[in-house]
């Protein structure tokens, strides 16, 4: 029934910009906007998946409060299923504050500040069997900060494998700097989406194609963001390098997101390593150009003329 199944945490963006810098003491300085906006990796992924045609399911948690509201009704309108995320009456939706500091009016350093709430708390014993049933591919974001579902990912993907699914994972920042808990997980994921400092942090490394060429060992497709220098794909001991295209940036915010979303079209579709790489690297570009992660993710139309 559908393409994608995404397990993953649900959590509004606050953006708020301008050329500040925050500071304690009780001082308040004045941003030049602010907009509440759909958060998440997994969110943020989901709705670009659906964006390119792709169908998508969501499952996850969040609260029965404004911030969940909002996100549910978002992702909904965006063509994203949620009729099976976990809504927990009492419970906190999770919220990131994100201080975009633009210098000179053109994009420049951001902080991202987070509120986990339900972030931490799906399990992969929440995700049933008859839901694996209805997708082809099983896609997990955010691995350091679901850390309920961590335990247990690995029986997931176990799960997901023996019912004809392939999978996924980005793993996103890890803020406890440990990088723990790979070794196992990898050999079980198809897909292994880091970006370049996650790459290296993760092998211990400071060069990407060094990173690469031990990832791509357990896994069957590694595909590296490297942000401006485009991407760094490995497949069946083939390496690719695409470069990036030029775009005016106004927001990076959820343009790996929106990277992922595009390769795993191409992958999911047959494409070949570099046409699936070329496709994620130019949605991930066309994402920066309106602020928030979404508001500009591409269709599949507006993205192809760009390969």
């Amino acid at each position: 029934m559908y393409d994608i199944l995404v397990a993953g945490e649900i959590n509004p963006d606050l953006i708020l910009s301008g050329d500040v810098i925050p500071e304690f003491g009780q001082v308040e300085k004045l941003v030049e906007s602010a907009s509440l906006t759909i958060g998440s990796s997994s969110a943020i992924f989901a709705c670009g998946a659906a964006r390119l045609g792709l169908g998508v399911v969501f499952i996850g948690k969040c609260g029965a409060d404004l911030f969940g509201q909002f996100m549910l009704a978002e992702m909904q309108q965006k063509g994203v299923n949620i009729e099976n995320v976990i809504v927990v009456p009492g419970g906190s939706t999770g919220l990131s504050v994100i201080l975009n500091r633009s210098c000179g009016g053109a994009q420049g350093d951001r902080a991202i500040l987070t509120h986990p709430g339900l972030i931490p708390t799906l399990r992969a014993e929440d995700i049933p069997d008859d839901l694996l049933r209805q997708a082809r591919h099983l896609h997990v974001a955010s691995y350091f900060l679901q850390t309920a579902l961590q335990p247990g990912l690995p029986r997931l993907c176990e799960r997901a494998c023996a019912l004809g699914l392939t999978t996924s994972l980005d793993p996103n920042w890890d803020p406890a700097g440990a990088w723990r808990g790979f070794d196992e997980l990898l050999p079980l994921i198809h897909v292994f989406l880091p970006n370049q400092a996650e790459a290296c942090s993760l092998v211990g490394v400071d060069d990407a194609d060094l990173a690469a060429e031990r990832l791509a060992v357990p896994v069957e497709t590694l595909a590296i963001k490297l942000g401006a220098a485009g991407a760094l794909g490995v497949r069946d001991g083939q390496k690719v390098r695409v470069p990036a295209i030029p775009v005016e940036v106004v927001d990076t915010v959820g343009a790996g997101d929106t990277f992922d979303a595009g390769f795993l079209y191409g992958y999911l579709n047959g494409w070949d390593l570099e046409r699936s790489l070329r496709l994620a690297v130019v949605c991930g570009a066309l994402s920066t150009r309106a602020a928030g992660g979404t508001a500009a993710q591409p269709t599949l139309d507006e993205a192809l003329p760009y390969l």
